[in-house]
């Protein structure tokens, strides 16, 4: 029955139990998901989205959860209705997994580490379907190959830490596919992952949904996501809803405050066509006249030439060298004062070695940095210690590079404290006004890591990194794991200092419209190397190289009169950068196309 809706949620209502009492983590929420349909639930972390899912999987309570009212109506495979409150342990077992799949948000904690990929989707396959070992194997294969997971048969002998994050996630879909579950529930199924992955990995959940006519529910704060893959949406807000409807009209007219608030943050690639400076993002209640283009200036601060690092792979009884991971090969660039130079690419195309080799935080194998005159590669232990005043780091995850046991204002103060660089009221006063800076209240001094949101933690490790004066700031993927609007407010913030102190940034992000905002020139990377380099307008609006022209076209956009179609959205694989002892690639040669805009030629040496 195609009209009579899969699952119905109604009036649902959630609590979880603390040392303060009960906190209501969902409140009269309802809505229906149908056969064929991808429902979209969005807002910020904490607005209840993960919570009214998996309360349809009944794993709320192994979180601490308890149901505390409301109804989950689950229309069965044999056209029986149930309330899956009131079904009891044995029942959701049967349920789980054979008639809802859940899609979880982080691959590596959904699998299991110590079990083959062949164990895992076939253990699903043989509870609940009475498959043989035969059978079950058989299926499993069609099931990999069904996700687009090149030579399956090989792949099913691997351990999860053996295949790249969206192959993981792939077979995290298969998994969740394995039985054609009647509704699968997908929670940031592609937050973790690079942006020509993600459209492959969306592309794939739209067709399976056509073919097998699957309900979809599909958790995320990415806007545009939510265009390109949803026919329904439901704005979350604070544990409620506070708007539900066609997509179309959710994008083009929304009602409610807080969804013209969530469709104001999300940048658009697209939007800074035609101007070559950033500009700061324009939120709703902004001053129009506080938005000015960022310009810098003409004066050299760091030179980056023929950088290469390589990591050696060990093998072999006696842990021998046996061949090396060529992951930086003959990179060249530079930043001015004031200026931002964003390197974008896929996962392990080198972006962050390039940002730690310049810190020397690990040992290039060649090249030269030299950072406002001074030769970096050339210094002693001591001298590169003070030589770090000029160069600091915000890293991707604020949780695990702020110290847990440390107050927030001690941490900010220790570089402080550790380069000797004032007294101690004077450093009291600073750690104040960088708070201020961040726009974090000083009552927050004395909190720890654990009791701020993400995005408050990310404007701590900004305080801290602004603590000595720095020149340079190094930024590795430092809002990627944001809310959208939590994301643009950090965004705007860094601009603004920019523009305030003339910090440099060398800005490291695989998000294309963050990068088309906050960028003076760009370099694209692929393989080690740098392929295409110049002005971010140039790159953007005249992309050049084959690689650059598909994650242009990757990108999804917050339009969903725009989708993309299957066919834009398969790209060939990343060949392996690891090669035998021995091997030395030719130099990059660069065409220069226009002035500053450089592409690789073929003659380089791949």
């Amino acid at each position: 029955m195609l009209d009579q809706p899969i699952a119905r949620i109604k009036n649902l209502r959630v609590e979880f139990q603390t040392k303060d009492g009960p906190v209501i983590g969902v409140e009269d929420v309802s809505f229906e998901v149908n056969a064929g349909e991808t429902l979209c639930i969005v807002g910020e972390s904490g607005s209840g989205k993960s919570v009214s899912s998996l309360s349809l999987m009944r794993l709320v309570e192994f979180g601490g959860g308890e149901i505390a009212g409301g109804r989950l109506i689950f229309d069965r495979r044999n056209g029986d209705e149930i309330d899956l409150v009131d079904a009891d342990n044995d029942l959701m077992r049967t349920i789980r997994g054979n008639e809802i799949g859940m899609i979880f948000q982080e691959p590596m904690t959904a699998l299991n580490p110590v079990f083959t990929v062949e164990r895992q989707l076939t253990e699903g396959l043989r509870l609940h379907m009475n498959l043989g070992k035969a059978a079950a194997r058989k299926r499993a294969v069609e099931l990999l190959r069904e996700v687009r997971i090149p030579e399956p048969e090989q792949r099913m002998k691997q351990y999860p830490h053996e295949l790249s994050g969206g192959m993981r996630q792939r077979v995290v879909i298969a998994m969740a596919l394995a039985c054609s579950p009647r509704l699968l529930i997908a929670d940031e199924p592609t937050t973790a992952l690079d942006v020509t992955i993600q459209a492959e990995i969306l592309a794939l959940m739209d067709r399976l949904k056509r073919e097998t006519g699957t309900a979809v529910v599909f958790i995320t704060h990415d806007m545009s996501v939510v265009a390109q893959v949803a026919d329904r949406v439901v704005v979350m807000f604070r544990g409620r809803k506070v708007e539900e409807g066609p997509v179309e009209q959710i994008f083009e007219a929304p009602q409610h405050d807080y969804t013209k608030a969530l469709l104001a943050a999300v940048p658009k690639l697209g939007e800074m066509r035609g101007k070559s400076s950033p500009e700061p993002m324009k939120l709703l209640g902004d001053d129009p006249k506080k938005v000015k283009p960022i310009i810098g200036s003409d004066d050299l601060l760091l030179e980056v030439k023929g950088l290469t690092t390589r990591f050696a792979v060990k093998g072999g009884f006696f842990r021998r060298n046996v061949a090396n991971v060529h992951a930086v090969e003959d990179v060249s660039f530079s930043i001015n004062r004031g200026r931002t130079l964003s390197l974008v690419g896929e996962s392990g195309c080198g972006k962050s070695t390039v940002a730690r080799s310049i810190l020397r935080l690990v040992a290039p194998h060649a090249g030269h940095v030299v950072l406002d005159g001074v030769d970096i590669m050339a210094l002693e232990p001591r001298e590169l210690r003070q030589a770090r005043v000029n160069m600091q780091m915000v890293f991707q995850d604020p949780f695990a590079s702020l110290n847990p046991q440390m107050r927030l204002a001690d941490q900010v103060a220790e570089p402080m404290r550790n380069y000797r660089t004032a007294d101690k009221s004077e450093i009291e006063d600073r750690v104040g006004m960088l708070f201020d800076r961040v726009e974090l209240p000083r009552s927050f001094l004395r909190r720890y890591p654990h009791e701020l949101s993400g995005g408050q933690r990310q404007r701590v490790a900004i305080a801290r990194a602004l603590a000595l004066n720095p020149k340079l700031i190094v930024a590795d993927e430092a809002v990627s794991a944001l809310d959208v609007s939590v994301q643009a407010q950090v965004l705007n913030l860094m601009l603004e200092l920019q523009a305030d102190l003339g910090l440099s940034y060398l800005f490291i992000s695989h998000d294309m419209a963050v990068v088309e905002r906050v960028s003076h020139d760009v370099g694209v990377m692929y393989l080690g190397r740098i392929v295409e380099y110049g002005p971010r307008r140039a790159v953007f609006e005249n992309p050049q190289h084959a690689y650059t022209k598909a994650l242009m076209k990757a990108v999804p956009i917050a339009d969903p009169r725009k989708r993309k179609s299957e066919k834009d959205m398969n790209f060939k694989p990343i060949p392996s950068p690891i090669h035998p002892i021995g091997y030395e690639p030719g130099p990059s040669v660069y065409k220069q196309v226009s002035e500053g805009h450089f592409v690789l030629t073929s003659e380089s040496g791949y």
